[in-house]
């Protein structure tokens, strides 16, 4: 008895769906959902965003968005932050900001939720690291580390008070101690 495979759904198929809340990736002809951010992986989110902005939005250097669907490589992920280079944010002909990002970040960051699966989430910026994506941040608020990708899929782990890389261009310094200082609420 032969058992009939299901046709893998193409990246097209997977842009014509309803959007989930919370939002779901396509990546490797998968479809994985997102977990509900909760208070932590929420904050660390929040933050990240308003301290890059507060160091490259007036200048004109890069703006971070949270929950951004990005479109490139055959896949469709959104990242927890997506960093673009102000010259290479999408914009529509008459200037505005276009609604639909189909290139890859300069610098993703993922905030990994207890129940997520690592591998998976680690896959996306992997791939977005063979797309051309500079940096990719994985951060784990349970041990307080940060697995950094580097270019070429280079991968290293950042504990403490290791000054952490920032994508070239941003005057920012951090360190993991730092980031993960922003959930202490004291």
């Amino acid at each position: 008895m032969t058992i009939a495979s299901q046709p893998q759904l193409s990246l097209d198929d997977f842009l014509k769906l309803p959007e989930t809340e919370p939002a779901s990736d396509f990546i490797n002809g998968e479809i994985i959902q997102k977990p509900m951010p909760q208070a932590e992986h929420s904050r660390l989110q929040t933050k990240f965003c308003n301290v890059i902005n507060n160091v490259t939005e007036n200048q004109k250097i890069a703006y971070a968005f949270t929950e951004l669907r990005c479109t490139f490589g055959g896949a469709s992920i959104v990242p927890d932050v997506s960093v673009f280079r102000w010259d290479r944010i999408p914009k529509t002909p008459s200037g505005k900001i276009a609604n639909r990002f189909e290139i890859h970040p300069d610098w993703a960051i993922e905030i990994l939720s207890p129940e997520q699966n690592l591998k998976k989430v680690l896959s996306k910026l992997l791939h977005c690291s063979r797309n051309g994506t500079e940096l990719g941040w994985l951060l784990d608020p349970e041990d307080e580390s940060i697995l950094t990708v580097f270019p070429q899929q280079r991968v290293e782990l950042y504990e403490g008070a290791d000054k952490l890389p920032i994508v070239e261009g941003i005057d920012l310094e951090l360190t993991v101690e730092q980031v993960f200082a922003w959930l202490s609420w004291s």
